[in-house]
């Protein structure tokens, strides 16, 4: 006891020693990332991203350069991670033809940060596994993908609302029994502005332009198989006139969030994805460690400063001005008897 009793004493007189001390403690604590328990409501979301080859159009800008939906939609994903909250799970879907493929069940945001954003680097036109788009279709398909995760997810769909080939009524999928989940999002890429679908070879190359033919609708077999119902046909590319031209159909997404119980919002902003995401019921409510290495880390800072700052600053202060008024009337008087 006689140690501790003098080393009480030491920090007692020694201001400076005790507030160092008591920094450098808690960066050790900090090093070890301690979390508190608290009761949150955990939030967890599927980003189905639309890989379709209308996707690879150029209407968009990012920092005063054209990019193609694809790259914009790609910024948005990478800007909307690093906004989400540690505690948030993320899992990335990949959607074409009238399949939706979760490369895995939702992650923690902050423990594979580095990895959900090399999903997002790497989505790409040529892993789609069909030349259609059928987002309306995708709808039954999604639905079931979700189920099969081991907590509820929601959903947040990024797509031009591109459907190839057009809907008619041999292709509409019924919607009216849809048993899906409520409050799915959808996100808007693209412009309204009508462009030019660029085809492009394996070593993504342009090599010409989808043409208006490519899109043919084919109602008389459309009732016998969906393979067969209005498919993209390869070797038909347009270099001059007769391009198909593609654009953000934003009244189609906005009815067909709609009939699903979902909401709609356009994705220009991530301000405003974010916002619409907010107002997405969460997962579950439950028990999640809250970080508490940034808050130790900033009260190890305030003891550094407070260590080297005077016991009584402001009677310091106070002398410190005294002595510098006290040496320039010393200074005058002297000038005055020269």
């Amino acid at each position: 006891m006689t140690a501790m009793h003098k080393l009480f004493n030491y920090f007692r007189h020694r201001h400076d020693a005790a507030l160092l001390s008591g920094a450098l403690l808690l960066l050790i604590i900090a090093l070890f990332n301690p979390k508190i328990p608290v009761k949150r409501d955990i939030y967890s979301y599927l980003f189905v991203t639309d890989i379709s080859q209308s996707m690879n159009v150029v209407d968009k800008t990012l920092n005063g350069k054209p990019v193609s939906r694809m790259v914009f939609m790609q910024d948005t994903l990478h800007k909307l991670i690093g906004e989400l909250p540690c505690g948030t799970n993320v899992s990335i879907g990949l959607f074409a033809g009238v399949s939706v493929a979760a490369l895995y069940t939702p992650i923690e945001v902050c423990e594979n940060f580095d990895a959900i954003n090399d999903t997002i680097d790497h989505l790409d036109w040529r892993t789609a596994w069909s030349g259609n788009s059928r987002v309306r279709s995708s709808m039954l398909t999604l639905a079931k993908t979700i189920r099969s995760f081991p907590e509820p997810t929601q959903v947040v769909y990024f797509t031009d609302g591109e459907e190839a080939p057009k809907l008619h009524i041999f292709n509409t999928q019924d919607l009216t029994t849809f048993q899906g989940g409520e409050g799915w999002l959808f996100v808007g890429i693209g412009s309204e502005k009508g462009t030019a679908i660029p085809k492009l070879d394996e070593h993504n190359q342009l090599i010409g332009y989808w043409s208006a033919e490519s899109f043919a609708m084919q109602p008389g077999i459309a009732q016998i198989s969906e393979s067969n119902l209005g498919v993209r046909d390869d070797n038909v590319a347009s270099s001059e006139g007769g391009r198909y031209v593609s654009k953000l159909d934003e009244a189609y997404l906005k009815s067909l969030s709609k009939e699903v119980n979902g909401n709609y919002v356009r994705g220009d902003s991530v301000q405003d994805v974010l916002s619409a995401m907010k107002q997405q019921k969460p997962a579950r409510r439950d028990t999640a460690g809250f970080e508490v290495r940034w808050i130790l880390a900033g009260l190890a800072g305030i003891l550094f400063i407070l260590a080297y700052t005077p016991k009584h600053p402001i009677q310091a202060l106070q002398k410190q001005l005294r002595t510098f008024i006290n040496r320039y009337r010393s200074s005058k008087k002297t000038g005055a008897s020269s």
